[in-house]
């Protein structure tokens, strides 16, 4: 089953430190090894991103930055698991590193299972 970890922060949070990312990098790298992740990658900052939203019927939108936004979306990865409790797993290891790492930092990230047509009922393709 294919999982989506979104990690959630402050956006002005900073630059992750060296050790952190040197860290991350080699539990990356061990994951595309064990055909475990799928894809990874971080986001750029709200300033540069538009929201489109429909809304009462009218679309609408809003270039960044997102003055309502406390937390933000900085990374990603999809991982290619047996079970919701095997990603809660890898993601404690992702955190951890951030704790050991990055003192001081907060934030969190948040596990979904991610679904594809084939998913879908037969009535909504």
């Amino acid at each position: 089953m294919r999982f989506l970890m979104m990690v959630k922060a402050p956006e002005n949070s900073g630059p992750p430190p060296k050790e952190l990312m040197d860290a991350m990098g080699k539990l990356a790298e061990e994951s595309f090894k064990s055909g475990e992740m799928i894809e990874t990658g971080g986001l750029g900052p709200t300033v540069s991103g538009s929201r489109v939203r429909l809304t009462g019927g009218k679309i609408t939108v809003t270039d960044g930055p997102f003055t309502e936004a406390k937390e933000v979306f900085g990374g990603y990865a999809v991982f290619e698991l047996k079970s919701k409790e095997e990603a809660v797993e890898r993601t404690r290891r992702f955190m951890e590193l951030h704790h050991k790492h990055w003192p001081g930092w907060e934030g969190e990230t948040e596990i979904r299972p991610m679904f594809s047509m084939q998913h879908l009922p037969a009535a909504a393709k």
